[in-house]
């Protein structure tokens, strides 16, 4: 299969958003948390600033017959130990990644900016260089350690609540599998039978904490840290078992007469191990992304538990890196919806990654009083808000005892858009248990449409808190607005000569005429706008590209999947006018003419 490539900026470093409150249940914290957890302030940016790893795509990976990352030639290796050599570090190869880039792994820890003057020596050394990155570490989030609260008002109270209870009428999330790309899983009595399939994703055994590199478990056995370990100058930590955390609050069992209720609680969890002590490599979460969602990954068996929501309470700085948004591309295409976390650093999340990649839902936190939590980041890449907590009431879910090795079961309060974002993932598992066709779009969609009014001041949160009960009754099957249909008529061939798509939601009837074939269809993207563009061929042997320009004809995104796989990209207008954009259908191979050349592109923005 061809891969998938969005041209963006580089990679960020990922967090957990979460901190942790002690009391008669136990401790722990879910993002820079445990028993002990980091010393980290609200407000807060806790961002590793170096890293020992490159990301390099090859432009040949995109060539005809070429469908993976191809393979490390002699000279391609010397050319990076050139580059190397310039801040005097080695260079080698290390893995291909599901994208079909490469990882290079760097001798020694390097500063992310050394890593990107590096990355970008190496492209000007190497015309057959797409692109080249830092392979950033992303980190859990994380906010300090409080008394907790026993008692789970995140969900049912009027003011700051989720409205849960009138959503649980209709649906439980029964049918859906949600994947958490996170730290993996303890057992825990409150989430016996909640877990299905998993793997373990981290490449690098010291971050593992293992034994050992990618494996077929993604159970946690903590990532707990001694002073200076991760970062001069950074204190101790406590095992956070922060993917536990996030689990609890998703799918932990209810009506069993223990713990704690789960917001999809007949949904079941699909544990993605990416993060371990100090973090985890951006390359990991981009190929756990596209496992989850269905995806290939070389040297790692199918998922047979495809997860239909992917739940990423984790971030870093930076803007969204072109390996990031490939990945997420990839789970769109397969019709999986991407839930992130805004961010802990009380800072506009455009600044935040993968918060602000396109075509994710991202989510802020609030508080007991439904006013923007003081930790939490803000920003128009915010889609909705959701329960985080604060000192006036943490997140109570399930958690670990241990503050190294795994201890007892036990639950703790946390706050951070950590806890904000499962919310938010359990409620579209509640949506697609009641309607199974809804896509990521109609999904993102609902969720802002039923969102209601924040009671607190929210500046900047998205449209609203999230209300389960009028999601749920949304998806549950008010008939969709009418779909607008348009033929595509030639000659389109050209920028100067494209179809005008002038309506959201428009499906375009076309044609490839011939193996020459190129269609391009103009959209007036409105300011703040993603377009999202999704081709699909008319035969299963039919097989053809999609790519978005600027204005001036620049190669922002494209998807070059394979024969008979819709192709989807996506571009944010971040500009304060409305800017023209180009969407492109381009033959690759298969039927032509009028009955074997059929294809159909949607837009909607």
């Amino acid at each position: 299969m061809k891969s998938t490539q969005s041209l963006c900026p580089s990679l960020l470093k990922v967090a957990v958003a979460v901190s942790i409150a002690t009391g008669s249940l136990g401790s722990a914290s879910a993002i820079a948390a445990g028993a002990a957890p980091e010393a980290q302030g609200a407000g807060s940016s806790h961002t590793i600033l170096d890293t020992d790893r490159l990301i390099v795509k090859y432009k040949d990976a995109n060539v005809a017959g070429a469908r993976v990352a191809t393979a490390m030639t002699t000279a391609r290796q010397a050319i990076a130990e050139r580059a190397g050599q310039q801040i005097g570090v080695r260079l080698q190869a290390l893995r291909a990644t599901a994208t079909g880039a490469h990882v290079f792994k760097i001798d020694r820890k390097v500063s992310v900016k050394e890593a990107a003057a590096l990355a970008k020596d190496m492209m000007e050394r190497d015309a057959t260089i797409e692109y080249a990155e830092p392979d950033l570490i992303m980190r859990k989030m994380a906010t300090p350690t409080d008394p907790m609260y026993t008692q789970q008002w995140h969900y049912y109270e009027t003011t700051g609540g989720l409205r849960l209870p009138a959503a649980w009428d209709s649906s439980t999330g029964t049918g859906v599998k949600v994947a958490v790309i996170d730290t993996g899983i303890r057992p825990h009595a409150d989430l016996s039978g909640q877990y299905v399939g998993g793997y373990d994703f981290i490449s690098d055994a010291a971050i593992g904490n293992d034994g050992n590199g990618r494996d077929a478990d993604p159970s946690d056995p903590g990532d707990w840290t001694a002073a200076n370990e991760c970062a001069a100058g950074e204190p101790a930590s406590s095992s956070s078992w922060h993917g536990t955390h996030v689990a609890g609050t998703i799918a932990a069992k209810t009506n069993n007469g223990v713990g704690v209720s789960g917001v999809a609680y007949n949904a079941r969890v699909v544990p993605v191990r990416v993060l371990g002590k100090c973090g985890g490599y951006t390359s990991d979460i981009a190929d756990a992304i596209i496992w989850a969602s269905g995806g290939t990954v070389s040297g790692v068996p199918a998922n047979a538990n495809v997860a239909k929501v992917i739940n990423m309470s984790l971030g870093g700085g930076g803007a969204c890196g072109t390996t990031t948004q490939n990945a997420i591309n990839s789970a769109r295409s397969r019709g999986t919806v991407v839930i992130v976390a805004a961010g802990n650093e009380n800072m506009n999340a455009s600044n935040s990654n993968p918060a602000n990649c396109a075509g994710v839902v991202t989510v802020a936190a609030t508080n007991r009083n439904g006013a923007r939590a003081p930790y939490s980041n803000y920003g128009t890449v915010v889609d909705v808000a959701a329960p985080g907590g604060d000192a006036n009431g943490y997140i109570l879910s399930t958690l670990n005892a241990g503050t190294s090795s795994p201890g007892a079961d036990n639950y703790a309060g946390y706050q951070g858009t950590s806890m904000a974002t499962p919310h938010v993932a359990g409620v579209a598992a509640l949506m697609l248990a009641k309607n199974s066709a809804l896509t990521p779009d109609d999904i993102e969609a609902k969720l802002k449409s039923t969102a209601r009014a924040f009671p607190g001041t929210c500046s900047q949160c998205g449209t609203g808190i999230v209300d389960a009960a009028a999601a749920v009754a949304a998806a549950s099957g008010v008939t969709p607005p009418p779909t607008t249909t348009m033929s595509e008529t030639e000659s389109n061939n050209t920028i100067a000569t494209a179809n005008t798509i002038s309506t959201s939601g428009t499906t375009v009837n076309g044609t490839m005429s011939a193996s020459t074939d190129s269609d391009y269809f103009r959209v007036q993207l409105p300011a703040g706008k993603t377009l999202t563009a999704t081709m699909t061929p008319g035969l299963s042997t039919a097989d053809y590209d999609l790519y978005i320009y600027n204005s001036a004809g620049t190669q922002l995104t494209y998807s070059e999947n394979g024969a008979g796989a819709a192709d989807t990209g996506s571009v944010v207008n971040n500009g304060t006018t409305t800017a023209s954009v180009y969407v492109r259908v381009k033959y690759y191979s298969g039927g032509t003419g009028s009955t074997n050349g059929k294809y159909t592109l949607k837009a909607t923005w």
